[in-house]
Parts: C-alpha cells; structure tokens; sequence
C-alpha cells in the first residue's frame, strides 16, 4: 500500500527554521574557514575543525529541524539515536576533510573541486544516513535520477561555498555566500525528499504516540548549542567578522625589501667621508 507522505505538517514553519539553520552553520563555517587563512599555520588547524564542526552541525540541524514536519500517514515514526549521531559524525567529518584540502592547498584548481566534491558527498551521506534512521511500518524506496541531482546539488554548493571561503572579502560576502549554500543545502534536502516513496506494510496498529517532533527535540539540542558558541566567538573575533589579515612583517611584504635601504644608507656613508676629503684638499692651495 502507498503512504502518504507529508513533508510540511506544520506549514512553512520546519522549512523556515531549517533554512535559518543551514544559513547559520555556513556563515560560521565560512567565516572560520576564512580565518584560518589569516592566521600562522599552528592556529590554522584549530580555526578549520571549528568550521567543519559548525558547517556540520548547521546542516545536520537544518534537516532534522525539516524532518519535524515529515510525516507518513498510518504508521508512527521512530528514530535510531544511535544512527542518527553517527549521521553527525558523517557530515563534519566529510566537511571537515574538504575544507582541510582547500584550507592548506587554496581554494582554487584541483584543490577546490576535490573539497567540494567530499564536502558535498559528505552533506548527501548525512542526509541520506539520517533518512536511514527513520524506522516505520513500511519500506523506504527512491527514485535513482531524483537523488542522483540531489547529490548534484550538494556538491555544486559546497564547491560554491568553499569558493567564496577563500575569496577572503569581508563579513557581508560570507553572509551572502552562507544565504546561497543554505538556499543550496535546503534544495537539496527537499529534493531528496521528492525522490522519496513510502510502501506500507500494512501489520502495524494504527499511528499513536510522540510525534517526530517530540523525538527529535531533545537530540537537537546539543549541536544547537554548539552552534551558539560558535556564534559568540565569532562576534568576539573582529579579526574574524571584518575578515581583514593581520598587518605582515616588513620582511614578507611584496616590493623592495626593507633591509635594501640600510645597504643603501651604508653606501653613502662609505663614500661621504672621500668626498669630505678632496673637497677639503681642493680648497687649501686657494687659501695660501
């Protein structure tokens, strides 16, 4: 028997509140990525697993917080804790492995393809690892060419997203860039939704007990707070926010170097006192 599903049960409430959160876990990606790019090399490790821990966690919300308003006529819905953290841990480390590639080797060339390649296979993994965890009266099938540009789409935005990480332009282009992948992330969370169908067994009692929603909330509240403190560091950071490099030492700024002009300085020195010299001895016959 065919369910009937019902991705929107509680109107445009779920799919706002998970865009939000997608677009908040991509800025604070975004901007740490940025940051390690401004820091020494001993501080840059730190700055990306911290954004590959809010990117991750950002999406990972963003699709449970849509999948409060799933629902499938008939059959009551549970959720495997077990699988459903190991989707966590699925998406930041994939995102963590891409934005690693592209915050040592630059966001450009054959670096950013194949972070944005992992990056986006990591986001449909944990989307697909998550819709796993789903257990019901039924059996879950997808349609092949649906998911396959779900999974298109997840890898065009997190290519896109690590792209303008390594633009390095300030706060409002992160901002902009986090609206895009979280439009993006959002996209293709649905679209992954769209390939869904649900055949129902039929042997189950009728549909009682808590809702997804009740299921889900306590396991969200964790990564929200991450996210939270994520946030505050990066309204701490005016380094961070303005997206501005630290002023660099004399010796690694482009053009001439700064040790040239004491060479210089040392040159007239060595030549003033001749020139003292024969001045001084051409003037003493004109004096007798």
């Amino acid at each position: 028997m065919q369910g009937t599903i019902d991705g929107f049960s509680y109107g445009l409430v779920t799919p706002l509140v998970a865009y939000f959160m997608a677009c908040l876990g991509g800025a604070l990606g975004l901007r740490c990525t940025t940051r390690s790019m401004l820091v020494s090399h001993s501080w840059r490790p730190g700055w990306l697993a911290l954004g590959s821990a809010a990117i991750g966690s950002g999406i990972w919300t963003m699709h449970f917080v849509a999948m409060m308003g799933f629902t499938v006529r008939g059959t009551p819905i549970h959720y495997d804790k077990a699988m459903t953290f190991a989707s966590l841990a699925v998406a930041i480390v994939m995102v963590g492995v891409g934005i690693f590639i592209v915050g040592y080797k630059g966001a450009r060339g054959t670096a950013l393809f194949t972070g944005g390649t992992i990056t986006g296979l990591g986001i449909a993994s944990m989307h697909y690892l998550g819709m796993a965890s789903m257990s019901l009266d039924g059996k879950l099938e997808y349609n092949t060419v649906t998911v396959g540009i779900s999974v298109a789409i997840a890898m065009g935005a997190a290519t896109a997203a690590l792209w303008a990480a390594g633009q390095v332009r300030g706060f409002l282009w992160s901002v902009g860039a986090s609206l895009v992948m979280g439009l993006a992330v959002s996209g293709m969370h649905y679209t992954g939704m769209a390939a869904l169908s649900v055949h129902l067994h039929g042997t189950a009692e009728p549909a009682s007990g808590e809702s997804p929603a009740a299921l889900l909330a306590p396991m969200l509240i964790g990564p929200l707070a991450f996210l939270l403190l994520a946030g505050v560091v990066v309204m701490f950071d005016p380094l961070m926010v303005m997206g501005k490099p630290a002023v660099a030492p004399v010796e690694q700024k482009p053009g001439i170097p700064a040790h040239t002009h004491i060479r210089h300085s040392a040159h007239r020195l060595r030549f003033r006192p001749r020139r003292t010299v024969e001045h001084r001895g051409s003037r003493t016959p004109q004096n007798h």
